[in-house]
């Protein structure tokens, strides 16, 4: 099980309170500012999230806590569904070139552009994605499930549809690149 971490972020008195039942919680509890915030690599840390009892414009996305329940109990039942929120985004979400394909909603997003793309699409991408380039022959046997030996032209039709919605979406037609060996992602 990946390590938890609950950064509460400029509430000394929050971080006392959690600090001092931090026995009984299944996650770790650190207390950061705004100087020691910039020294931290968030890139090394698995599952975390942010608590704070007012509003920061340092940091985007926290729980944000202004009448501590009452109940104890409540707040940590709060922490721990927002780091369970924070894992399950962070898994679903894949960076292909510039671009960020959610899985969960088969959508690729790129500044405040999206493209909802079908299975197939997804799937495809994913497939390519994975691996340095992938012939055509690789493409109709591990995403279609095709024999390798069958004559059609799927692949390519599929691969023109999905070039053709990028280029109207984002304008870009170089996502997907091709040459004698096999299809590749552009970085």
């Amino acid at each position: 099980m990946s390590i938890r971490t609950l950064f509460v972020y400029n509430s000394t008195k929050l971080f006392e309170i959690l600090d001092e039942i931090k026995k009984f919680l299944n996650f770790e509890v650190l207390y950061i500012d705004k100087k020691n915030y910039k020294t931290i690599n968030f890139n090394n840390i698995e599952n975390y999230i942010f608590i704070s009892d007012q509003p920061t414009k340092d940091i985007k996305e926290d729980l944000l806590v202004i009448d501590t329940p009452k109940k104890i109990s409540k707040l940590i039942e709060q922490i721990n569904l927002n780091l369970l929120k924070t894992k399950f985004n962070k898994q679903s979400h894949l960076n292909i070139g510039k671009y960020t394909l959610d899985l969960n909603s088969r959508s690729m997003h790129f500044k405040e552009k999206s493209l909802n793309l079908t299975e197939k699409e997804t799937n495809m991408l994913l497939f390519i994605n994975s691996n340095k380039k992938v012939s055509l022959k690789e493409l109709q046997e591990y995403v279609w499930e095709y024999a390798s030996n069958l004559e059609t032209h799927t692949v390519e039709t599929h691969i023109y549809r999905l070039r053709k919605k990028i280029f109207e979406t984002f304008n870009n037609d170089n996502l997907i690149g091709h040459d004698k060996s096999g299809y590749f992602i552009v970085e």
